[in-house]
């Protein structure tokens, strides 16, 4: 055990009182050993990574604090994919590319390895620039941005499991990976101890077309920030770039010079609800269905008869709402603060709650609150909080 200090200063919303007790190891097996006898002595324990994703209430935390800070990129192996005659020169096709497997220690900062990609032409994260964090608690929020999504290059993960206590492997496929969320969240518990992710290698592709390329962009804003079209491919080095410019200039990219930037990033995930209630909001409100649109089928009229649903047609369809436009258009701005709290709404973007300097927990979670309940009386949508919430309601 080593000495407690306040979790404000182990968080990025620099909000929080101290734990009982905490441990900091910094290779995996010590994170394997003590992390045990954490376990073993039956007292409430919370994971901490980077502290980006957490708000931690004033009186802080009657247990052990597990903060994971092991680090380390080891590269597993590099290869083609000779599924096709086409991967026998670089081409610009990007499923011709080499793949690269890395198996990255759960303490390494996010941004920190999305760097290191980027710096040696693997593509498949460089949107998810700027996020704050540890890779190994990238998982359990199943971190995305811009278009892309962990979900899309992870593999598996090495996990310490709390049921067992033995390491396991995790497949992408036993995660349960979805919109912000995953088993992690939902439930499994224990350390994740490394993460494996498949990128691929851009750098054959060089010699072909002067410069590695990122993979081809899948969000309106970030193309239009580029100057491309949807689907085109753009130098990795310029993505990360433009990227970090994009989370800037909302705020998004911790500062110490800003305390706008002292929050735990968005507070609110986008909510999702079917498409007959989206229809029920103002004409103008953002939506993003999670399907692509059904063909069009020809059905004979004898097989339908023009009443009930359509045969075979899934009557439920969901879609993506805005949480940031649902805050705004409820009567929320950038900037607000409640009369005497020093915690505010972002001057840069709604979606984001900030520490002004000095703010606790409480008017955090009462900030929180007031937002959440002028978007339910204005449009009837629950927002629902992205941060865990220690020992805080809403």
């Amino acid at each position: 055990m080593i000495k407690p200090v306040p979790l404000s200063t182990l968080t990025t919303f620099r909000v929080g009182g101290p734990p009982a007790a905490r441990v900091a190891p910094v290779t995996e097996q010590d994170l394997i050993n003590e992390t045990l006898v954490v376990w073993g002595l039956e007292e409430n324990w919370l994971l901490l990574g980077g502290g980006s994703n957490t708000v931690v209430a004033d009186e802080g935390f009657d247990g052990i604090v597990i903060q994971v800070v092991t680090r380390g990129i080891e590269v597993l192996a590099v290869g083609r994919d000779t599924t096709s005659e086409a991967d026998a020169a670089p081409t610009a096709d990007i499923e011709s590319e080499a793949r690269v497997r890395l198996r990255v220690q759960a303490g390494e900062p996010w941004d920190d390895l999305v760097a290191y990609a980027v710096d040696h032409g693997w593509a498949g994260i460089e949107a998810l620039s700027g996020i704050p964090g540890s890779c190994g608690a990238a998982p359990v929020q199943n971190i995305g941005a811009y278009g892309q999504e962990l979900s899309d290059s992870l593999v598996a993960l090495d996990f310490l499991s709390y049921e067992t206590g033995e390491v396991e492997r995790r497949e992408r496929a036993d995660l349960d990976l979805g919109y912000r969320t995953s088993a992690l969240k939902q439930g499994l518990r224990g350390v994740v101890l490394a993460i494996e992710l498949e990128l691929h290698d851009t750098a054959a592709e060089a010699s072909v077309l002067g410069s590695t390329l990122g993979q081809p962009l899948k969000y309106a804003q970030l193309a239009g920030a580029l100057g491309v079209q949807l689907g085109d491919r753009v130098p990795l080095q310029t993505v990360r770039a433009t990227v970090l410019g994009l989370r800037a200039g909302k705020g998004m990219v911790l500062d110490p010079n800003d305390p706008d930037t002292f929050s735990a990033g968005s507070f609110f995930t986008n909510p999702i609800v079917t498409e007959t209630f989206a229809r029920s909001l103002p004409a103008d409100a953002p939506r993003w269905p999670l399907e692509d649109e059904p063909a069009d089928r020809v059905i004979p009229l004898e097989e339908y008869g023009g009443v009930g649903p359509i045969p075979g047609e899934d009557p439920v369809r969901l879609v993506k709402l805005s949480a940031a436009w649902l805050i705004e258009h409820s009567g929320v701005r950038r900037g607000f603060r409640l009369p005497g709290s020093k915690a505010a709404v972002s001057s840069k973007h709604t979606l984001a709650l900030t520490n002004t300097g000095g703010a606790t927990a409480a008017e955090v979670a009462e900030l929180a609150r007031y937002v959440l309940g002028r978007v339910q009386a204005e449009f009837g949508v629950n927002l629902q909080p992205e941060p865990v919430l220690v020992g805080l309601t809403l």
